[in-house]
C-alpha cells in the first residue's frame, strides 16, 4: 500500500536524499501512521471494553498515543522543510530531532501510567472474559504493526531519517507488547487464570523502554553526537580519491538536520606545489563533496614536505613511536627545522576524547619519548581531540 500511495503522491520517489522528496516521505508515511494508529485504537477499544481487559485497554491507548506521536512527527516534518531566514540560517531542519523528542517523552509518560494502572491491577484484579473474537483482533494488530514495522525501517533507511527509524522501533515494541497482550487472553481463555495486571505491566515496560530508544536516537543529534563511521570513511574516500592529497585529518561534522550538514576538514597537500593549482583541486573537492554527500564543505589546505627525504623519514619514525605509545594516536602537520646545534620537529597530536592523560601530560610523554630516543630533536607539539 505504501509503495503505491508513494508512487500516486511523491514526484522523483526514487531521490532519496533530496529535502523535498524526504520531506515528502516523512510526511506520508506519518500520515499513514495515524490513520492506521487510530483505526487500531477503536478496534481495540472495543475488544477491551467487551473483555473487560486493562491489558488491552491499555494497548488501545498505545496506539492511540503512537498517532499522537505520528501527528507531532508530521508537524516535525512540516517544519524541517521551512527555508532558512535571519534568525536561522542554517534552517530548521532539527525540528524533525525535536519533534522525535517530543514523541519520546509522551511514550514515557504513557508507560509509567499504564505500569500504575497494571499495579493496581496486580493487587485488585478484575474479573475478564477471553474471547476468540479479541484475540483474533489482536493478531489482526500484530500483523498492522509488523507491517508499520517494515515500511518504516525501509523508508527511514532510505532518506536516513532517526525519527523515522524511531517510529518503526516503537512498532516493533508494540509488536512484542500486544503478543504480551494475546498470551495474557490466551491464558484466560484456556487455562482460566487472570494474569491482566501482570501483562499490562510487561507491557508498561516495554512501552517505556521504547521510549527510552526514542529518546537516545533524536537526543543524541541535538547534542552534537558522534557521526556515522560510514559517513566518515565516505569522505576520507572522496577526498583521498584525488590526485595530489596526500592525507586528511581534523575532519568535523555539523548537523543541523537531515539534508543540513556541514563539513570542515583539513587536507595535506605536497608543500612544493603551485598555490592556485592546489587550491583549484581543492574547490574540486569541495564540490564533489557537496554533490555526492548532499552538504556543504569548507576545506583548510596544510603544505607538508614529500620530497625531502630526512623529513619524510622522520615523519614516520616520529608517527611510530607516537603509536607505540597508545594505538589510537596519531599525528599531522609535520614540520622540521634544523638549526646549529638542534632540530625542532613541529608537529600536532590527535587523541581521543576520553584519552586517559592530559594533554600536558601527553605532550610531555612525547617530548620525552623523542628527546631520549634522537638526542638533539626537540619537539614542539600541539594536542588536539578527534571529533570523528
Amino acid at each position: 500500500m505504501i509503495t503505491l500511495l508513494c508512487r500516486i503522491f511523491i514526484r522523483d520517489a526514487g531521490e532519496y536524499q533530496n529535502p523535498k522528496v524526504r520531506r515528502m516521505y516523512g510526511i506520508l508515511c506519518s500520515i499513514v501512521g495515524i490513520v492506521l494508529n487510530i483505526v487500531l485504537f477503536g478496534i481495540k477499544c472495543f475488544a477491551g471494553a467487551v473483555t473487560g481487559s486493562v491489558a488491552i485497554m491499555a494497548d488501545a491507548f498505545n496506539n492511540l498515543s503512537d498517532a499522537g506521536s505520528s501527528i507531532i512527527t508530521l508537524i516535525g516534518f512540516k517544519f524541517a522543510g521551512m527555508k532558512p531566514d535571519r534568525e536561522h540560517p542554517f534552517g530548521h531542519a532539527r525540528f524533525e530531532y525535536v519533534s522525535g523528542l517530543i514523541v519520546a517523552l509522551s511514550i514515557i509518560l504513557m508507560g509509567f501510567e499504564l505500569g500504575r494502572s497494571s499495579v493496581e491491577k496486580i493487587f485488585n484484579p478484575q474479573p475478564m472474559e477471553a474471547g476468540l473474537a479479541a484475540i483474533f483482533i489482536l493478531v489482526i494488530s500484530i500483523l498492522v504493526k509488523l507491517y508499520m514495522v517494515s515500511y518504516n525501517s525501509r523508508i527511514g533507511k532510505k532518506i536516513s531519517s532517526s525519527a523515522m527509524r524511531a517510529t518503526a522501533a516503537d512498532s516493533l515494541s508494540d509488536v512484542v507488547a500486544t503478543t504480551v497482550v494475546l498470551a495474557d487472553m490466551g491464558i484466560m481463555y484456556f487455562a482460566g487464570v487472570n494474569v491482566d495486571g501482570y501483562c499490562g505491566a510487561m507491557v508498561a515496560l516495554f512501552i517505556l523502554w521504547a521510549g527510552y530508544q526514542t529518546a537516545k536516537e533524536t537526543v543524541s543529534p541535538l547534542l552534537g553526537g558522534k557521526p556515522d563511521a560510514e559517513l566518515i570513511e565516505q569522505i576520507h574516500g572522496i577526498v583521498l580519491g584525488h590526485q595530489g592529497i596526500v592525507g586528511i585529518h581534523d575532519v568535523i561534522v555539523h548537523d543541523y538536520g537531515p539534508g543540513r550538514m556541514m563539513l570542515s576538514l583539513h587536507v595535506e597537500v605536497p608543500g612544493d606545489e603551485n598555490i592556485f593549482k592546489l587550491h583549484e583541486l581543492v574547490e574540486h573537492i569541495e564540490d564533489d563533496l557537496n554533490e555526492i554527500l548532499n552538504c556543504e564543505s569548507v576545506i583548510h589546505m596544510d603544505p607538508i614536505e614529500t620530497k625531502n627525504e630526512v623529513v619524510v623519514a622522520m615523519r614516520e619514525k616520529i608517527s611510530e613511536l607516537v603509536s607505540r605509545l597508545d594505538s589510537s594516536l596519531s599525528i599531522h602537520d609535520f614540520r622540521m627545522v634544523t638549526g646549529d646545534s638542534r632540530v625542532n620537529v613541529i608537529f600536532d597530536v590527535v587523541a581521543p576524547q576520553e584519552f586517559n592523560m592530559t594533554d600536558e601530560e601527553l605532550r610531555k610523554e612525547i617530548e620525552g619519548q623523542i628527546l631520549q630516543e634522537y638526542p638533539n630533536h626537540y619537539a614542539v607539539i600541539k594536542v588536539e581531540k578527534a571529533y570523528v
